[in-house]
């Protein structure tokens, strides 16, 4: 008799858990970096559109520090897009927000939003503005996502995912000397003729030119593009400082936080720009 194709599976043997096998088929398995890549970039540009959207109808600007510290509906309205979604997709996940959003999370991990990035800007009609958001780890940040409304273009990245923008990836920083360097930045005037500012004119020294636009966000965007060459400000918040410094790192750029004439300075930039301006700072004394 031919042996028959047909067998019987034993009852009392377990069946085999596939998700033990693929991790990615494991509901309860930690998203990839490329999941939460992904997730960022549909999150600021859905929330840069909604932004967009509600200025087109009018806005309604408030103040908070200063007359140029402003926030609109539009900044909270997308703020609270991003973390209703968030609060879907990533449920274990920590959240701060500009705009006052906060929630513990259990996971080590922190998103990290600027709804609106340039909100001064913003409500005068220009158009140098963007949605922000970043993910940090308890050690470090793991990627930013920005998107810059007015010309559609979407950049993320972070130390260990190469920086792109819409999906083409970014070259490398070019490595321009001090005389010729373009360097973005901000000073409050009442700083001016301070020791803050006596620093800030220090940093000067290192670039042969600068702008002041507003947005910081896409200031960095400007030098992960290859455009500029190096930011520094001082006292920048997390949502200002973090989804830019991760995609200059990711297009091997370098952001660091320096102390220096009693408050923090971000410095994002080419590397050789970075450690110019640092030790400029830092009063000519070169620490690194």
């Amino acid at each position: 008799m031919a042996p028959c194709c047909h067998t019987t599976r034993p009852t009392n043997v377990a069946p085999v858990d596939d998700s033990s096998l693929d991790p990615s088929l494991d509901p309860s398995a930690a998203p990839s970096l490329a999941d939460d890549a992904a997730l960022a970039v549909e999150l600021v540009r859905e929330a840069a559109a909604l932004a967009a959207r509600i200025r087109t109808g009018g806005l309604d600007v408030d103040f908070k520090t200063s007359g140029s510290d402003v926030v609109t509906q539009a900044d909270t309205a997308a703020e609270r897009l991003i973390v209703d979604r968030l609060a879907a997709e990533r449920p274990d996940d920590a959240i701060v927000g500009e705009e006052g959003a906060s929630r513990p999370g259990t996971s080590g991990r922190t998103w990290v939003i600027d709804p609106v990035d340039g909100t001064f800007n913003f409500s005068r009609g220009s158009d140098w503005w963007c949605s922000a958001i970043a993910l940090a780890g308890e050690d470090d940040v793991l990627l930013g996502a920005v998107h810059h409304a007015a010309t559609q273009r979407t950049w993320v990245g972070g130390p260990d995912l190469p920086s792109t923008c819409d999906g083409v990836r970014l070259g490398d920083l070019p490595d321009t000397p001090p005389g010729s360097r373009c360097a973005t930045t901000y000073l409050h005037p009442p700083f001016f003729g301070s020791e803050v500012g006596d620093a800030f004119a220090r940093a000067l020294g290192q670039v042969g030119t600068l702008r002041m636009l507003g947005s910081g966000t896409m200031d960095a965007m400007a030098i992960a593009s290859g455009q500029w060459d190096v930011l520094f400000q001082h006292s920048v918040a997390d949502w200002d400082r973090l989804p830019g410094a991760a995609i200059v790192r990711g297009a091997g750029g370098e952001s660091l936080v320096v102390p220096a004439a009693g408050v923090d300075w971000t410095v994002t930039g080419a590397p050789a720009a970075v450690a110019d301006v640092r030790a400029a700072l830092l009063d000519g004394t070169d620490a690194r």
